[in-house]
C-alpha cells in the first residue's frame, strides 16, 4: 500500500504530462484569436484623450473606419506610426485606443510620432481591450459602415496592410 501511495505523485505528473502533450502541443503558437471578426463593435464608453468626455468606439458618419489599439510603451506601435499617419493623409478615419497607458505619456507619444487619429479614447484599465479581444498591441480593426468588425491585424501595420485597408475603406 505504501508503494502505491509513493508512486501516486509520479503517476499524477505522468498523467499531467500526457494531457499537456495531447492538448498543448497540438495548438499553433502563431495562432492569433479573431473572435470579434464578423461581430459588431463592442458598446464601450471611454474618456477621450482631448477632454476626458465619454465617447464610444463607433465612428460618426457613414462608411468604414479603423480602430487602432496602441500604447506609448509599445515599440512596435512607434514603428507603425508613420503608416497610420499616411493612412490619415489618404482620408482614412482612425479611432485610436490608448491601451493601459497614462494620458500624459500618450500625448507625448503622439507629439513625437504624429497623431493619425480622428479621436483617441483612453483605456487605462484595458476594459475595451478585453471587449475587443486584444491579444497585444498594436492591433488594428477594420469596421464596416454597419459597425461590424470585418478584419483584425494583430501586428504592426505594413505598407501592404495599409494599401489593402485604404482600399477597403474607400469601397
Amino acid at each position: 500500500m505504501r508503494r502505491v501511495l509513493a508512486l501516486a505523485p509520479v503517476g499524477a505528473l505522468l498523467g499531467l504530462g500526457l494531457l499537456f502533450a495531447f492538448f498543448g502541443l497540438r495548438d499553433d503558437p502563431r495562432y492569433l484569436p479573431r473572435a470579434m471578426v464578423g461581430k459588431p463593435v463592442p458598446e464601450v464608453t471611454l474618456p477621450t484623450l482631448a477632454d476626458g468626455l465619454p465617447d464610444t468606439l463607433t465612428a460618426p458618419g457613414k462608411g468604414p473606419y479603423l480602430i487602432n489599439v496602441f500604447a506609448s510603451w509599445c515599440a512596435p506601435c512607434e514603428i507603425e506610426a508613420p503608416i497610420l499617419v499616411a493612412l490619415k493623409d489618404q482620408g482614412v478615419p482612425i479611432i485610436g485606443v490608448a491601451y493601459k497607458d497614462e494620458p500624459v505619456k500618450t500625448r507625448a507619444f503622439l507629439a513625437r510620432t504624429g497623431d493619425p487619429y480622428t479621436r483617441v479614447l483612453v483605456d487605462r484599465q484595458g476594459r475595451a481591450g478585453i471587449d475587443l479581444g486584444v491579444s497585444g498591441v498594436p492591433e488594428t480593426y477594420l469596421v464596416d459602415g454597419a459597425g461590424r468588425i470585418i478584419d483584425k491585424i494583430s501586428a504592426p501595420l505594413t505598407e501592404d496592410d495599409a494599401r489593402r485597408l485604404a482600399a477597403e475603406v474607400r469601397r
